[in-house]
């Protein structure tokens, strides 16, 4: 399991001066609307100028017409800066094919991964929208996602084994919404800490008000990454 960081400060110095505490950690650093929408592609060149070998997941969650959304996927595939990006399942299988097509012969090219249901959502609130239940709708989409060739999904701990058992061992669980220590949820409904994501094969984690607000946040990484051992 890994564990993701979100850069989800006010500013880029700010998230930057995060990085350079962390900068010695097996960590991926995720970069979301608002970093990028800021700050951009040289904010990603500098994160990597911190340490080259920080993995970065670009979490912009492309969602439109399907050649709209490959022509996205192309750009940020050639980059050469992003590690792994996503889309949304509920865009379709046709546009997560055109992305994965538009990108197959790209050197390197990134890891795909699909948002199945977002974790700030309930039961009662997904359902108002899909007219189904989180889990069975979470699994439905990650099976689309998976026969369209896309690496993964996203989705909550709580799906996680599930989501495996009808797709694939190696089919990618990425989950945002990990409380490791038992902190306030937030703005997130569906939350749980480490040893249920490992107890359900989650393989990456998604952290962020834990470490950032911490006023000793390569502590929190730290006794994290103990813990994913």
């Amino acid at each position: 399991m890994k564990l993701c960081v979100s850069l989800d400060l006010p500013t880029a110095k700010e998230n930057l001066a995060l990085v350079e505490k962390i900068k010695d950690f097996d960590v991926w650093l995720k970069v979301g609307f608002r970093s990028y929408i800021r700050d951009g592609k040289p904010f990603l060149e500098a994160l990597k100028a911190i340490n080259p070998n920080f993995k970065i997941f670009l979490d912009l969650k492309l969602y439109d017409i399907p050649n709209t959304m490959a022509d996205a996927a192309q750009e940020i595939a050639q980059f050469g800066l992003v590690d792994m990006f996503n889309v949304h399942a509920s865009a379709g299988t046709v546009a997560m094919t055109t992305v994965m097509d538009r990108i197959k012969d790209i050197p390197n090219k990134p890891l795909v991964l699909a948002v199945t249901a977002l974790t700030s959502f309930d039961n009662e609130g997904f359902k108002a929208v899909y007219n189904e239940d989180i889990k069975t709708k979470a699994t439905q989409f990650a099976k689309d996602t998976h026969t369209s060739g896309i690496d993964g999904v996203v989705c909550s701990a709580y799906e996680s084994l599930d989501i495996k058992n009808n797709t694939a061992n190696e089919f990618i669980t990425l989950c945002p919404g990990i409380r490791p220590f038992g902190e306030d949820s937030g703005d997130q409904k569906r939350v749980a800490d480490i040893s249920f994501a490992k107890e359900n094969l989650v393989d990456f984690i998604v952290v962020g008000r834990p470490i950032y607000k911490s006023e000793n946040p390569e502590v929190v990484v730290q006794k994290i990454l103990e813990k994913l051992v």
